[in-house]
């Protein structure tokens, strides 16, 4: 006899079969296999005592695939069939896969039901979750930038990345941090980028910058941050192994005067040329030259 639900029909052979080819795909992190396997099984017998588990494994294969309509889709079934307890991954999932969709009213039950207050609304989640690290690109360049968090699973890039990344992005992370920044005191989760959800028109310039002191240097940097911008001098950039990127990394943000090559996020020349020309007028011996578009450097 086989299991029926609709026009699917499968043997016990057939049903174990696909389990069996699943099971081994999943472990060879071959998602794409291990998904199909789950999904043709659940379409014919989506109610087992074990079908939970495996409504949540296809969803969660196919945000590793990044196909996050269905994971979306089949996120939303795994939710439906999840408990009702503070922080069950079924929820976590969902409320990223119904972000990336743009469902807000879906990843603002998903947030809800995983135990995280969110402030009255509706649409956009555009809360303020604090400051964070993300880890841009973490199979390629992996350069770690800060973010302001808006939502659980998006933050802003207050950086200037040094990739081909851009100042402003909106990315999507996942929830469980893969190292931590420590700045004085405080210590802040990095975490690993899921997807790019919307792009910045924000470009990156470089300049040279003389700062008679540490004071003209900062003075430079709140000049871009005033203007919702930003600056980074490239000689901050630090590079790490995996295994030390992913650790904890006590962060120095000394200010250095002198002469020093600077990255600049603005959406323009003539816009980033005026932040310098008033940040110089502004002390003595404070100066720039030498603007031109950023080329593509590497990352951390």
């Amino acid at each position: 006899m086989g299991w029926l639900m609709g026009e699917v029909r499968l043997s016990h052979e057939e049903a174990t079969a696909l389990l069996e080819r699943g099971e081994a795909a999943a472990e060879a992190r071959d998602w794409a296999v291990a998904a199909a396997c789950y999904e043709q099984f659940l379409d014919a017998f989506p109610d087992t005592e074990f079908s939970t588990e495996l409504w949540f494994d296809v969803a969660l294969y196919h945000k590793f695939l990044r196909n996050w309509d269905k994971a979306y889709e089949l996120g939303k079934q795994a939710a439906a069939r999840a408990g009702d307890g503070a922080g069950e991954p079924a929820y976590w999932n969902l409320g990223i896969a119904a972000t990336m969709v743009r469902d807000w009213a879906t990843a603002r039950r998903a947030w809800t039901r995983f135990g995280i207050t969110l402030a009255p609304g509706e649409g956009e989640i555009r809360d303020g979750f604090g400051i964070a690290c993300v880890r841009l690109d973490p199979d390629g360049e992996a350069e770690v930038v800060w973010v302001q968090r808006v939502c659980p699973t998006r933050g802003r890039v207050l950086s200037v990345p040094f990739t081909d990344r851009r100042f402003g992005e909106i990315v999507v992370h996942d929830g469980a941090p893969n190292g931590e920044r420590r700045v004085g005191e405080h210590a802040y989760p990095v975490f690993d980028e899921l997807a790019l959800w919307q792009p910045s028109e924000t470009a990156t310039w470089r300049a040279q910058v003389t700062a008679p002191d540490e004071a003209d240097m900062r003075a430079l940097s709140e000049a871009f941050t005033d203007r919702d911008l930003a600056m980074e001098p490239v000689d901050s950039i630090t590079f790490h192994c995996k295994c030390c990127s992913e650790g904890s990394i006590e962060t120095d943000r000394t200010t250095v005067a002198g002469t020093r090559d600077v990255l600049l996020a603005a959406p323009d020349e003539p816009s980033a040329r005026a932040v310098l020309d008033a940040w110089a007028d502004g002390g003595a011996g404070r100066a720039w030259h030498a603007i031109h578009a950023k080329a593509d450097s590497g990352g951390e």
